[in-house]
């Protein structure tokens, strides 16, 4: 039946056992926690990182007992822990977002707010791992009801959607009512925030990262205010002025409840990073590299690549002459020249020193980007041209014949090289103890 769509997507959520997960999707919960701990480490140092922790402690978040995702870093109260956690996951391009492109990054804005509050009330890990399912579930849901468009208005898409999914999982941990379940997502509706701007500036590019603070930090809010008896609309999302008429141009209700079931989780269409780059260069730069697997050949021997892709990804990713890092992982021609220089699968070939690399610059000079004919946006072909004037190709498609989940294998070597700066006698425990989470009474021991 039509209608009361918010009330239906919460009370599945709220209906959610541990017991009632697939074993594949606790499986693809757990990596994407292995995977964004590590990406959360990793940005830990970067200027803009230490900017949000000391913001954090200077607005009076010390003295908690939340785990802030860095090496040796400082406690803090549950909501100033998921505002620099938030920012830390995306610090640096890494966490992982979905296949179906719906700007939703579950990790970076359901997990960062889950996690502190688990820590506050002693939660399991089986606790956390169902809070951050059900959270995600609810915010990939809302991101397909949204198409993006939201995005295509403006927004940013982690920013507004994200404050719903953190909400309910740290709802869920708080063992909150129905009703207060169901203010809890009403009051993130008032809290959604983030526009794109920063894509299409010159400055500002670190508001990026913060956006995923704030909706971890809106989520552990809307859930306090909730247990205290705050309430908000029951019917925000689909209501005359809620979230899908206010923030979209476009969207289908439908999507909301489509599949609430317990067989069909979208958290298995969860994809990993490969690159420290922008979800729309993953795809050009695996390509690129397959045909270097392919074909041994030395930057000098490369007359040129080209990249045929989506409209939407042309449009939005062609910049020539990044000003700052975020900029030059938002831009296809700039990450495609890097990897023709540098090892792209090691974040930090993404260094500063990068954007004025002579190599790369001139190596950028012969980087094309075109726009294809292609149905699904991250579909994409990548032409090689040799010295020689022979040329190699290679065509990556986004569809689901050709999708699957990241590997135990590669998540685990992704969080190697990720901690590589974190001594091996941390770093190890914690990846065996984030591997059997759900077997961990307590989640205290979660920090870097």
């Amino acid at each position: 039946m039509a209608g009361h769509e918010t009330e239906r997507l919460v009370d599945y959520v709220a209906s959610l056992r541990y017991e009632d997960i697939p074993a594949d999707v606790v499986r693809a919960a757990k990596n994407t926690i292995v995977d964004g701990v590590a990406a959360c480490a990793f940005g830990y140092g970067f200027p803009w990182s230490q900017a949000v922790l000391r913001a954090a402690l200077r607005m009076g978040g010390g003295g908690g007992i939340c785990a802030v995702l860095g090496p040796d870093a400082p406690a803090l109260h549950a909501p100033f822990a998921a505002l620099v956690n938030g920012a830390l996951a995306h610090s640096f391009e890494l966490d992982g977002g979905t296949r179906k492109g719906v700007g939703a990054h579950p990790f970076g804005t359901v997990f960062t707010a889950a996690l502190p509050v688990a820590q506050e009330v002693g939660a399991s890990g089986r606790d956390l791992i169902t809070a951050f399912v059900a959270g995600s579930e609810a915010l990939l849901r809302i991101g397909k009801a949204t198409g993006r468009s939201n995005e295509h208005r403006g927004f940013h898409a982690p920013g507004t959607t994200g404050p719903f999914g953190a909400a309910i999982a740290c709802s869920l941990l708080k063992s909150a009512s129905r009703d207060q379940l169901l203010n809890a997502v009403g009051i993130a509706g008032s809290l959604a925030c983030g526009l794109r701007q920063f894509s299409k500036s010159s400055t500002g590019g670190m508001v990026k990262r913060l956006h995923f603070g704030r909706a971890a930090e809106a989520g552990v809010l809307a859930a306090s205010l909730a247990q205290e008896g705050f309430d908000g609309p029951h019917d925000v999302l689909e209501g005359k002025a809620g979230f899908l008429r206010v923030f979209c141009d476009s969207f289908d209700v439908d999507e909301l409840v489509r599949g609430l079931d317990r067989e069909t989780f979208c958290m298995r269409e969860i994809s990993m990073k490969h690159f420290a780059t922008h979800g729309s260069t993953q795809a050009p730069l695996k390509s690129l590299l397959e045909l270097f697997d392919r074909h041994t050949m030395t930057s000098a021997e490369i007359s040129s690549v080209t990249v045929v892709a989506s409209r939407e990804s042309v449009e939005n990713h062609d910049g020539r002459a990044p000003k700052d890092l975020m900029q030059a992982q938002y831009s296809i021609p700039f990450c495609i020249a890097l990897a023709c220089m540098r090892d792209i699968r090691d974040p930090r070939s993404m260094r500063e020193d990068a954007l004025a690399d002579p190599g790369i610059l001139q190596m950028l000079s012969r980087v094309n980007v075109e726009i294809g004919d292609f149905d699904e946006k991250r579909t994409c072909l990548v032409r090689v041209r040799h010295v020689n004037g022979e040329t190699y190709e290679a065509l990556s498609r986004d569809d689901a014949a050709s999708w699957r989940p990241a590997s135990d294998a590669e998540v685990t070597a992704k969080y190697g090289v990720l901690m590589r700066d974190v001594p091996a006698d941390r770093s190890a425990p914690l990846l065996t103890r984030l591997q059997r989470l759900e077997a961990e009474d307590d989640v205290d021991w979660l920090r870097v």
